[in-house]
This record gives structure tokens, C-alpha cells and sequence, in this order.
């Protein structure tokens, strides 16, 4: 058991180190392979084609919401079962959440499937760019369920503390895809056809790669049963369902700040469009440590180790803040590389210039709202997460955005935004303290919860 709940002893910083570097490293090559994909449809020279996989990508960017949704609750959940030291719920658990993750993905991509001409209309897409957008989205809308698995395979597998298996995964998805696009585009002359079905093959390399250790070196998987879905739908709904509606704020939130940028022309616009494409780049060890900190705080969760808890919460926010001071430094350094690079004239270089001083400095705060936002999914306390996103991302963008453009035009549409997640930031910092207080008195929510699951499975005979 003690090779399984890893996170129970040791220095947590450097827990949160590996975990943070191991997911990001997996978490670049999606950056990196979408990268690609578009180098590749681009080289075509047919600009309905890339125009189509750019609406393509607006529908499945909600699709992959719902699978990161599934995929932090069964981490969550398997987490927390290894830190109470059940390796026979967090078997059960596994095994549940992945078929649950199987069914609701195969559910999901039947509607968006079915509903492919007005979603695409929806977004904007019309003519011949449309038909593209939804032959392309034909064939890869119908492997969600391969995603699911790949996803939440992972999820699980850092849940054990295997985050490298977890990154190998992710990579080889990446590197298939990578190898299978100019074959397919150019080789077969498949061109667009190609490139989805390069990454159908990318889906289901990451759902084999990611699921294959959790049955061979993690306790593999149960023979599922009833009475067992019916115990673990709720717990698995009670997580993903608020992760899910988390997912969705960010694009709605960003869909404003692209409106509001565009009344100062498409010179400002592609500014920030640079922008855009830093951040992920620059700051993808932040983004990844939002999943990389939540086994860290379920497993000891799970065990009652409180103090661990507090102290791993503390600890990923003091990483944040070292990691953000190197990166801002060298965005500092680069700034005029990244302006040069890109060709970036008038107020587009003024917008570049402001991310990479103060701008950047300040994605601090965004990282502390990860933080505050893998404490509450894993503290049982998800649609916290969920009312801090949708908060940051309405109360916290749209009137500061509206009142940094009057104020200081386009760049006070950044300024704007960045102060918004300032200011939800203290919000997640004081609640996710409140919360741990509250979790660490005894006879907690949390761990009635518990007790009540193991009469359950009691009741259920299931063998523990």
C-alpha cells in the first residue's frame, strides 16, 4: 500500500516538482501537436481548410471539457480511496469510472454527432468552409470515448503517483499523430480526411498507453457489478458534473476579451493573438499543476493527514510563485525576439511588451485559482470550482475588461482581465482555507461521507 499512496510521506514540494513537470511535459505535446496539425492544413494552401479546422476546434474544445470533467472525478475519487488505504474501492472505483466515463462519452458524441450542421453554424461556419468543418468533425467526434479513457486513464495513474506513465501516455498520442499527418495529408492525399483520422489513431494510442499500466502495475481493474455502478454514480456525477460546467467558463470569458479587443482593430487582435499563443507555451507547467496537485491533496485527504493537506496547498503556491518570477524574466529577456518573430507592429507590440513584464508576473494570481480549484474538487468540495471560474470569467472580465478599455484602450482590455483574476484569486485563497479548517475538525462531512460508503459496501457484500 505504501508504493500505491506515495504522496503520504515525503517532501511535498518536490511531490508537487515532479508532478507538475511530468503532466506539463504531456501537456506540451497536445500544445505542440495541435501546433502542427495546423502547420500541416495550412501547407495545402487552401484557406477553407484551415478555417474549418479552426470551427472544428471551437466544438471539440467542449468536448474535451466534458472528458477533463470525467477525468478529475475518477482521479479524485481513486486518489482519495489509496489515502484511506482502500485498494479494493480504489480498484472498484476505477473500473466504474472508466466504463461510466465510456458510456457518458459515447452518449455525448451521439448529440454533438446528430447535431453537427447547426453547431458548426453556430460557431460561425457557412459554405463549402462548413461542409469541411463537418466532414472533419464527423470522423473524430465518434472516438470521444477513446479520449475519455485516454483522459481519465491518466488521471488515475497520477492519482497512483505515476505521473510518468501518465506523460508517456500523452506523448505517444502526440507522436503518432505527428507521424501519421504528413502520411495521411500529403503521402495518401487524404488531406483533411487525413488529418482526422491521424487523430482518431492519436486517441486511441493515448486510451491503450494510458489505461495498459493501471492493469498491469496498479492493481488493475474489477469485474464491474451492479449494485457497485449504482453506489459510485453519485460520488462520480458529484465531481465531474461541477468540473465539467468549470471547463466552460474559460472559453465564454475569452470569447468577451476577443470581442472587446476587436474594436481596436485587427492590428490589436493579432497582438493578443500572439499572446494567446505564449501563454499556453510559457505557462503549461501551471496549467498542468492544477490535475498534478490533486492526488497529492486526495491521497492525504483520504488519509486524515490534514496537516498534509494545508502544507501541500501552501507548497504548490509557493512554487507558483518561483516559477512565475523565472518565466516573467525571461518573456522580460525575449520580448523583443517574440516581437521580431512575429512582425508585430504598433499597439500589437504595446500588448506584447505588457505580457511579458508585468502582464506575466501577474499570472500568479491565475495559478492560485488552480490551486484553489484542485483543493476543492479534491476536498469534496467541487462546485466551489465552479462558481470561482464562472465568477472569474464573468464578474472578474466583463466590467474590468469594459473599464480598462475606456480607461487605456487595448491594452487595458488585458489589464482588465488580469486584475479580474486578481481579485478571485483572494477569493479562492480565503475560501480554500476556510474549507481545509473545516475538513480537518473532526466528525468533518467528508469523512461521515466515508463511513457512510463503507456501510454501503457493506450492505452490498463487496469484499474489502
Amino acid at each position: 500500500m505504501a508504493e500505491q499512496a506515495k504522496f503520504l510521506e515525503g517532501n511535498l514540494f518536490r511531490h508537487i516538482t515532479v508532478m507538475s513537470l511530468t503532466a506539463s511535459v504531456g501537456l506540451m505535446a497536445v500544445f505542440i501537436v495541435d501546433f502542427v496539425d495546423m502547420i500541416f492544413i495550412s501547407m495545402l494552401g487552401n484557406a477553407a481548410l484551415a478555417a474549418a479546422v479552426g470551427y472544428a476546434g471551437a466544438i471539440l474544445f467542449f468536448t474535451t471539457s466534458f472528458s477533463i470533467g470525467m477525468a478529475i472525478a475518477g482521479g479524485a475519487l481513486v486518489a482519495r480511496a489509496l489515502g484511506r488505504g482502500d485498494e479494493d474501492a480504489a480498484r472498484r472505483l476505477t473500473t466504474n469510472a472508466l466504463i461510466y466515463g465510456v458510456v457518458f462519452g459515447a452518449v455525448f458524441a451521439a448529440i454533438v454527432w446528430s447535431c453537427l450542421e447547426p453547431l458548426t453554424a453556430l460557431v460561425g461556419a457557412a459554405g463549402d468552409t462548413q461542409a469541411l468543418a463537418i466532414t472533419y468533425l464527423a470522423i473524430i467526434v465518434p472516438s470521444m470515448p477513446l479520449l475519455m479513457i485516454g483522459m481519465m486513464g491518466g488521471a488515475i495513474l497520477r492519482a497512483y503517483g505515476d505521473a510518468r506513465r501518465a506523460m508517456f501516455a500523452t506523448i505517444a498520442g502526440g507522436v503518432v499523430n505527428a507521424v501519421l499527418d504528413p502520411i495521411l495529408i500529403f503521402g495518401l492525399d487524404l488531406e483533411l480526411v487525413g488529418a482526422a483520422w491521424a487523430s482518431v489513431a492519436a486517441r486511441l494510442t493515448i486510451a491503450v498507453v494510458g489505461v495498459l499500466p493501471i492493469i498491469t502495475s496498479h492493481g488493475g481493474l474489477d469485474r464491474p457489478t451492479a449494485p457497485g455502478l449504482r453506489l459510485d454514480i453519485i460520488p462520480v456525477l458529484g465531481i465531474a458534473c461541477p468540473a465539467v460546467l468549470t471547463q466552460l467558463a474559460t472559453p465564454i470569458g475569452q470569447a468577451y476579451v476577443t470581442r472587446a479587443m476587436a474594436e481596436f482593430g485587427e492590428v490589436a487582435v493579432a497582438g493578443m493573438a500572439v499572446v494567446s499563443r505564449i501563454t499556453p507555451v510559457s505557462f503549461a507547467v501551471i496549467f498542468a499543476l492544477s490535475g498534478a496537485l490533486g492526488p497529492i491533496i486526495g491521497q492525504n485527504f483520504g488519509a486524515g493527514r490534514h496537516e498534509r493537506v494545508s502544507g501541500a496547498f501552501r507548497d504548490g503556491l509557493i512554487f507558483i510563485g518561483i516559477y512565475v518570477v523565472i518565466v516573467s524574466l525571461i518573456l522580460f529577456l525575449l520580448r523583443g525576439v517574440i516581437v521580431d518573430l512575429f512582425q508585430l507592429q504598433g499597439v500589437a507590440v504595446t500588448l506584447v511588451y505588457l505580457f511579458c513584464g508585468p502582464l506575466a508576473l501577474l499570472f500568479f494570481f491565475n495559478g492560485v485559482i488552480f490551486v484553489g480549484n484542485s483543493a476543492f474538487n479534491n476536498l469534496g468540495h467541487p462546485f466551489y470550482s465552479t462558481w470561482i471560474n464562472w465568477g472569474r470569467h464573468t464578474l472578474g472580465t466583463i466590467p474590468l475588461v469594459l473599464l480598462g478599455a475606456n480607461l487605456f484602450g487595448a491594452p487595458g482590455v488585458l489589464i482588465g482581465q488580469a486584475i479580474g483574476g486578481v481579485i478571485f484569486a483572494i477569493v479562492a485563497w480565503v475560501l480554500a482555507r476556510k474549507v481545509m479548517a473545516k475538513e480537518a475538525l473532526p466528525g468533518s462531512r467528508q469523512v461521515d461521507d466515508f463511513d457512510r460508503q463503507a456501510r454501503l459496501l457493506k450492505l452490498f457484500n463487496f469484499r474489502r
